[in-house]
């Protein structure tokens, strides 16, 4: 029995020193989560940025990424049209690529005949920009957006 008490203590002592640490995720950026557009970026030589127009009061825009699904809507204040998509996403090295499936007709009526978006990507922890390009790969516009959660 005091055999039995002594290894007991022995393994709860040696259990008590070893110290339990979990191992810290990588920080690394990731879309996946809900986003709110911010401002806009227009860019005057394809690399810089030439002015910076905020979102205007009660525009709403957002845009959630999950599963490899995107989802977005926009409100605009004094306005009855409706925007809004719905498709897939991909994130490769620094591009996003978004397929809508569905849209508002507001939508289909801008969209791209194949309905795909390919943008440049420069995300954060909790911001990212998708920078839109011109046929030649510099930079016109982006949409920068804040994470909500």
């Amino acid at each position: 029995m005091k055999k039995l008490l002594v290894l007991v203590f022995l393994m709860l002592f040696l259990i008590s020193a070893t110290e339990m640490v979990s191992p810290k995720p990588a920080l690394h950026p990731s879309i996946e989560g809900t986003w709110e557009l911010v401002s806009f970026y227009n860019y005057v030589d394809g690399v810089n940025v030439s002015d910076t127009l905020p979102a205007t009061d009660g525009y709403r825009q957002i845009k959630m990424y999950y599963d490899s699904k995107v989802m977005w809507t926009r409100y605009v204040p004094n306005d009855s049209i409706e925007w809004f998509g719905y498709g897939s996403y991909q994130v490769e090295d620094n591009q996003l690529v978004e397929k809508l499936e569905y849209m508002s007709a507001s939508m289909r009526k801008v969209a791209n005949n194949e309905m795909i978006w390919t943008m440049e990507l420069d995300l954060k922890n909790n911001s990212y920009s998708q920078i839109f390009l011109d046929e030649e790969g510099n930079r016109i516009n982006s949409e920068n957006y804040k994470r909500l959660n």
